[in-house]
């Protein structure tokens, strides 16, 4: 049986994207993997290039609005922004919900340099989240 896990965030451009790509690369393959946002802003190219420095190529994802049926029949939902959190519809009580807050690296300030670190700093802790709900899932 396949299970599906839905990422959630604001405009579905960056740490949505990089957590789909985190959890494609390391779930097993009964599951499915898709991420949404509540705007669709377009997958940032800071992400996609982020991504490609850990080998996880994003660079085909879209930008894509919450689909209802997912939301719907997915085994886990998962927001990762706060405004996705308080935003979000509703999934109903048999799908599992939980919230995974991560700083918007798109947002940083500071030196191209400094920008650039952020970016590294929130792909390398959603995967460290992502590594710790695989363990989770196999016990």
């Amino acid at each position: 049986m396949t299970k599906t896990l839905y990422f959630l965030c604001t405009g579905n451009s960056c740490r949505s994207q990089m957590a789909e790509g985190w959890a494609r690369k390391l779930l097993p393959s009964d599951w499915t993997v898709k991420s949404a946002g509540i705007e669709a802003h377009g997958v940032n190219l800071k992400a996609v290039q982020a991504m490609a420095e850990v080998d996880i190529d994003i660079s085909s994802h879209t930008s894509d609005l919450v689909d209802t049926e997912t939301l719907n029949t997915a085994t886990l939902v998962v927001t990762l922004c706060g405004d996705a959190a308080d935003k979000c519809p509703i999934a109903p009580s048999h799908v599992r919900q939980e919230h995974w807050g991560f700083e918007d690296p798109a947002k940083a300030t500071g030196t191209d340099e400094e920008k650039w670190a952020v970016f590294q700093t929130v792909r390398d802790a959603i995967g460290k989240r992502i590594e710790r709900f695989v363990v989770e899932e196999q016990n």
